[in-house]
């Protein structure tokens, strides 16, 4: 019984809250001039991501008896990781955009990008420009939901209730950087259906992480501050390395207002729901 709730729960959790964050992505996307532009939801994933990893990651971690250097160390390692690994994905892209023309195959796109801004902006993020990051947010959101996964298990272990609690706690912090996640994954992938297909499988590794905690709660316990540094690092590596990049532009001082609110905006949102679950 315990193992089958915690199962449905993290599957609530972990694949739920993607969807919820595409659902308020596509409401933002629709409300027209008052909703929030691509500019403004990179701010809003930028300051999704930073606060995810500096606010509610980390201080988990270190609220643990886990060595403070050890954890540092286990960040800038996967900060360099991350770094890497879109090295790799850039190189990638970058080789088969040039076999492709070494052999002489004409592009996916056949006609021409200088009267569409927007396309060829996007075709060049798909040749080695903003395709970077992809993967890193893959990677640090599955083993982020691992996490998660074994905290929903170790709560459904400990009481039925307080499961629930958890994994209502893990939908509603996730959903925010999920909104991250998809802005980011959007750029790389080949359409919205792909990203929101790649994040919820993400999302999904929250039920191994569950069933793996249900089987192996005591003995993974001493593991889980690092998998949270491990998080942080690749959130604050697309953050820093991939989205606020792509924001320092010479812009008017009212598009530069309205970058700064929504960086604000995704910090607080991040903030406010993290300190509810402290709560709970």
């Amino acid at each position: 019984m315990v193992l089958i709730a915690t199962i449905a729960a993290t599957l609530v959790a972990g694949i739920g809250s993607v969807w919820l964050a595409a659902l308020l992505l596509r409401a933002g996307r629709g409300a027209g001039q008052g909703g929030a532009g691509p500019q403004n939801l990179l701010s809003l994933a930028a300051g999704g991501l930073l606060a995810t990893a500096f606010m509610h990651l980390l201080p988990e971690a270190f609220e643990s008896q886990a060595d403070a250097h050890a954890l540092f160390a286990t960040l800038l390692v996967g900060v360099v990781f991350f770094f890497l690994l879109d090295k790799a994905e850039l190189w990638h892209h970058g080789h088969e955009h040039g076999l492709a023309h070494a052999h002489g195959q004409p592009q996916a796109h056949g006609h021409d990008h200088t009267h569409d801004p927007a396309h060829a902006q996007a075709h060049e993020a798909g040749h080695g420009g903003r395709a970077a990051g992809g993967w890193a947010v893959l990677t640090g959101d599955s083993v982020h939901c691992f996490g998660d996964g074994m905290l929903i298990a170790s709560a459904f272990v400990a009481d039925l209730r307080l499961g629930v609690i958890a994994a209502l706690s893990v939908l509603a912090h996730e959903v925010p950087h999920h909104m991250g996640d998809l802005v980011v994954l959007g750029q790389s992938s080949a359409s919205r259906s792909v990203a929101l297909l790649k994040v919820s499988l993400a999302g999904a590794v929250t039920a191994l992480g569950g069933v793996v905690g249900y089987f192996l709660v005591d003995r993974l316990q001493d593991g889980l501050p690092y998998f949270l540094a491990v998080a942080s690092s690749s959130f604050i590596y697309v953050a820093l390395a991939d989205l606020i990049p792509q924001l320092q532009k010479h812009l008017t001082l009212r598009q530069t207002a309205g970058q700064v609110f929504w960086l604000l905006a995704g910090m607080a949102l991040v903030t406010l729901v993290s300190a509810g679950v402290h709560v709970h």
